[in-house]
C-alpha cells in the first residue's frame, strides 16, 4: 500500500471502507446484471432500505442505469470499476492474501478474486476471465496446451479471446470423460479453446473407468500412445480441483469405489486421482489421460477453483503441487484456506 493511501486509512478509516463498500455494490451488480434491489441486499448482505439508498446515489453519479429488468452498470460505471480495480484490490487485503497464500503453498503465484463463488456464482465468470488472460499470456512462448473438464474451465473457454489466431497452437484434451456431461468434458473444452484462438486439438475418447484388462489394451494402441507422447511435451497444463466424494459421485462410480475413496479419506480429485488431507494419493481411477508425474512437469501450471467449499480440497491438492503451479481462486476460498491453516483445523 502506498505512503498516501496508508496516510488517508488512518486519517479517515471510514472513507475506505464506504470506498469497499460502493465498489463492492457497484460489482455485484456487473456480475449480475440486470438486477434487483432484493436480489441485490440478499447477495450484499444489506437492508433493502441501505442498498436503495446507495443505489439511488450510484444512479445520480450515472454509474448505473435502471431498467424493467433491473440494474446494470453504466458504461462510466464500469471505467470506475476498471480504474479502481488494483486500488481495491490492495485496501481489501487481496494483494497480502496472495503473498501469504503463495508462501504457504510453495507455489510461483496466487490470483484472487473479490467475493465467492459459492455466494455469487457469476464470480466463477470472473475467475474464467482472469485465468483466460493469464492463459494468453504464455501463448507466444508455449504451445501445447493440456486442459481437463469441469464446469470452471468452461469458464476459462467462454473468456478467451478471439481476436487473435494462432494456428502453432495444440489444445489437447487431458483425459476422456465419456459418460460425463458433454458440455464438461475435457474433449468438448479443449476444442472450444481451439475454436477461439485458432489453434489445433487433440481429443481422447475414453471412458474413464476401465478394468485392468481394457486399460492393458489400451495402452497398447498407437492412439493412445500418441497421446501419451504429446502429454511428455505438454508446455501448459490447466485444470480444476473438486472435491473428492462429488466428483466420484459425478462420475458415477461404483459403490465399491466410492467406498473406498471415503475409506481412504480422500479430500481432493484432480487428474483422475484422489487426495487426502495430506496430499497423498489414496485411489486413482484407470485412465489413459494425463498422468501425475507428466502435469508435474509441465513448464507451467494453472490450477483454477474457487468457493470456500473447495477450501479443504484446495489445500489438499497443493500439499504436493508442483512448485510452478499458479492458483487463480476467489477471494471466499482464501480466506477459509488461511483460517484452516491458522486454527490448525481438521481437514
Amino acid at each position: 500500500m502506498d505512503p498516501l493511501t496508508e496516510a488517508q486509512q488512518k486519517l479517515m478509516p471510514e472513507m475506505t471502507e464506504l470506498l469497499k463498500k460502493r465498489y463492492q455494490i457497484l460489482l455485484t451488480i456487473k456480475m449480475e446484471e440486470p438486477i434487483g434491489r432484493r436480489a441485490l441486499s440478499e447477495l450484499a448482505g444489506s437492508t433493502e432500505r441501505e442498498i436503495r439508498k446507495e443505489t439511488d446515489l450510484l444512479r445520480n453519479q450515472q454509474l448505473i442505469n435502471a431498467r424493467s429488468a433491473g440494474m446494470v452498470v453504466s458504461e462510466q460505471g464500469v471505467a470506475v470499476l476498471d480504474a479502481l480495480k488494483d486500488f481495491m484490490r490492495d485496501v481489501s487485503g487481496l494483494i497480502a492474501m496472495e503473498k501469504r497464500l503463495k508462501s504457504l503453498l510453495g507455489i510461483s503465484r496466487v490470483l484472487i478474486l473479490p467475493q465467492d463463488s459459492d455466494d455469487i456464482p457469476a464470480v466463477k465468470a470472473n475467475i474464467g476471465k482472469e485465468a483466460a488472460r493469464l492463459l494468453e499470456s504464455l501463448f507466444a512462448q508455449h504451445k501445447k496446451i493440456a486442459v481437463t473438464g469441469g464446469s470452471t474451465m468452461a469458464a476459462i473457454s467462454k473468456e478467451l479471446s478471439s481476436d487473435k489466431k494462432d494456428s502453432t497452437l495444440q489444445f489437447i484434451a487431458a483425459r476422456g470423460g465419456l459418460g460425463e456431461d458433454v458440455l464438461h468434458q475435457a474433449n468438448t473444452i479443449a476444442s472450444s479453446f481451439a475454436g477461439k484462438t485458432g489453434g489445433s486439438v487433440k481429443t481422447l475418447y475414453l471412458p474413464d473407468h476401465l478394468s485392468a484388462e481394457a486399460y492393458e489394451m489400451m495402452m497398447r494402441e498407437p492412439v493412445i500412445k500418441e497421446m501419451m507422447n504429446l502429454y511428455d511435451q505438454t508446455d501448459v497444463v490447466v485444470h480444476g480441483i473438486g472435491n473428492a466424494e462429488e466428483i466420484a459421485l459425478q462420475r458415477q462410480s461404483s459403490t465399491e469405489e466410492v467406498e473406498r475413496i471415503r475409506s481412504g479419506g480422500a479430500v481432493s480429485e484432480a487428474f483422475g486421482y484422489y487426495f487426502d488431507k495430506e496430499g497423498k494419493v489414496v485411489y486413482r481411477i484407470r485412465t489413459a489421460g494425463i498422468q501425475l508425474e507428466q502435469v508435474q512437469k509441465a513448464p507451467a501450471i494453472l490450477a483454477v477453483a474457487g468457493g470456500r467449499s473447495k477450501a479443504k480440497a484446495i489445500l489438499s491438492y497443493f500439499r504436493n503441487a508442483a512448485p510452478q503451479t499458479v492458483l487463480i481462486t476467489d477471494e471466499g476460498a482464501a480466506q477459509q484456506i488461511l483460517e484452516l491453516t491458522q486454527n490448525r483445523e481438521e481437514i
